[in-house]
């Protein structure tokens, strides 16, 4: 018996050393990842996949809960068809449908649970008004891109004082978003929220892990 409280008492002891030294698993509290970007364009549009694993339901509160795979389709036409498009996947099992337009972001936009993402390529079909057309989109990565959990550790690094700050008796109160970027180029992005909501956002090099860019809302 006091071998065993000797032993719950040295983890105890040791818990706030090990995330200090990085022993700690941050990517158990990551609500939201985009592992990869699927881009295309031709004549009548771009059109890129996300793939993101999001938590359920989302909310920005600091507490990650378990996620689900969300394909995201986003089309900007060249010029706008009447009518709008429909977007399907080709696979073992082809799915898609109808896009909604977003003012926002002034795209057109569908989204649908998977059970797997694609890896490297993706075969999709666009149709619209008089219009029809097959085409490819490859992914952004290339063998110089981080991983997801590559990418979370350069931000934990670079934030070590707010991690340690929201880590209480050896567990991080707190979630983390991390996201694949395309902007030209790829970037990281990594949100990381307390349990108040308060964000700390950083932008990251996608190769090295550089944080480039940092905000506090």
């Amino acid at each position: 018996m006091k071998k065993a409280y000797a032993t719950i008492i040295l983890t105890a002891a040791l818990l706030p050393l090990l995330t200090a030294c990085g022993g700690y698993d941050y990517s158990a509290h990551v609500s939201e990842a985009r592992t990869d970007v699927f881009c295309a364009e031709t004549e009548e549009f771009t059109v890129s996949l996300s793939c993101t694993a999001r938590e359920y339901p989302y909310a920005s509160d600091g507490i990650a809960c378990p996620t689900t795979k969300v394909a995201e389709i986003s089309l900007i036409p060249k010029e706008r068809a009447e009518g709008g498009y429909e977007v399907y996947v080709r696979g073992d099992k082809e799915w898609g449908g109808e896009t909604s337009f977003r003012n926002t972001h002034g795209d057109y936009f569908y989204s649908q649970g998977v059970e797997a993402f694609p890896e490297k390529s993706v075969s999709m079909r666009i149709v619209w008004e008089g219009g029809e057309r097959e085409i490819t989109a490859t992914s952004v990565k290339n063998e110089n891109t981080l991983t997801i959990n590559d990418a979370l550790d350069c931000a934990v690094k670079a934030e070590k004082e707010t991690v340690s700050r929201m880590t209480k008796n050896g567990r991080f109160n707190g979630e983390f978003y991390v996201r694949l970027l395309r902007r030209n180029t790829n970037y990281y992005y990594v949100g990381i929220v307390d349990t108040e909501g308060k964000t700390i956002s950083l932008l990251l090099n996608s190769e090295t892990g550089e944080v480039l860019a940092r905000r506090e809302n």
